[in-house]
């Protein structure tokens, strides 16, 4: 499935589909604005690019991915490691256009932040059988763990220094979950819930163990279960209407132009696909985790 198709990104700033999985802007735009570098943060390949957009700041990311190489076969996606292949050409564009030493300080200075593991486990590992048959939870999650901290070394080496890294949400209760497991009452799944606090946990243990190991650099996990799960239980509260179906599709799986049901108002509703929030939720959410945790990367 791909988001460059309407109704994707009608809240967007053209109000048109980019292949963000949203209404609108995406976690990587807000944190940029919030920074008061730009509006949005273009992706690395678009093939319109200025050199200014190289100095700004670009997106690697691959919406679906994952660390778990069998994510990237069945969804048909760009893997960690060509991630990094595109990142190690992108400082040499860089070099090319301001030489090898303010490069160097670019890198230094810049913050990057690493978003993968949801689609491992949500997909990968729950909705197929095949890692279910090689691995428990607790051996899955110290796989990704392990790729997760060889990515962040990657980086390191490539000269970066102010590495963010988000941890997984409540993904058992993104709305396809409910639809597949969550039974008449449209339930989380707490077995999925589970698994991603593992995880969570693992990955702080292993980001303060690199930072011993990696001379200045500043690692930073980005803590956000807590930030969506008191939305998804309090969403009333905080003026959504709407936290166990979509935006767009409702409780059908796929949202698009064929979609039976559109909501009219998407900032009444915490998801706007199946899996992926309204930017209402993703701006509630990241605002919190800037104000709680950009100043640890300039400490």
């Amino acid at each position: 499935m791909r988001a460059n198709r309407k109704p994707y990104g009608r809240d967007f700033l053209d109000g048109k589909p980019t292949g963000r999985f949203c209404n609108g802007r995406i976690p990587s735009d807000l944190l940029v604005e919030i920074l008061g570098i730009k509006e949005a943060l273009p992706p690395y390949l678009d093939p319109n690019l200025k050199i200014e957009d190289l100095l700004t700041g670009v997106c690697f990311a691959s919406a679906g991915t994952g660390f778990d190489p069998l994510t990237v076969k069945l969804a048909s996606v760009i893997s960690a490691e060509d991630q990094l292949k595109m990142f190690q050409e992108y400082i040499g564009k860089l070099q090319e256009a301001v030489g090898k030493e303010k490069t160097a300080l670019i890198l230094a200075k810049s913050i990057i932040v690493i978003s993968m593991g949801s689609n491992d486990i949500a997909g990968t590992y729950f909705a197929s059988p095949f890692r279910r048959f090689e691995y428990n939870v607790e051996e899955y999650t110290s796989l990704l763990i392990n790729s997760s901290s060889n990515f962040v070394q990657e980086l390191y080496k490539f000269g970066a220094r102010r590495i963010g890294v988000l941890g997984l949400s409540p993904i058992g209760c993104v709305p396809l979950q409910r639809t597949l497991e969550g039974g008449p009452e449209r339930d989380c799944v707490k077995s999925i819930n589970e698994a991603a606090i593992i995880y969570n946990t693992k990955l702080t243990s292993s980001l303060e163990a690199l930072s011993i190991s990696l001379p200045k650099a500043r690692l930073v996990y980005l803590e956000n279960y807590n930030e969506f799960n008191e939305i998804i239980q309090h969403y009333n509260e905080l003026g959504f209407e709407v936290a166990d179906s979509a935006c767009c599709g409702g409780t059908e799986l796929v949202c698009g132009p064929l979609a039976l049901t559109i909501c009219k108002d998407d900032a009444k509703y915490v998801f706007w696909d199946s899996y992926h929030p309204t930017d209402r939720t993703y701006s509630m959410v990241v605002s919190k985790i800037a104000k709680r945790d950009l100043a640890k990367f300039f400490k």
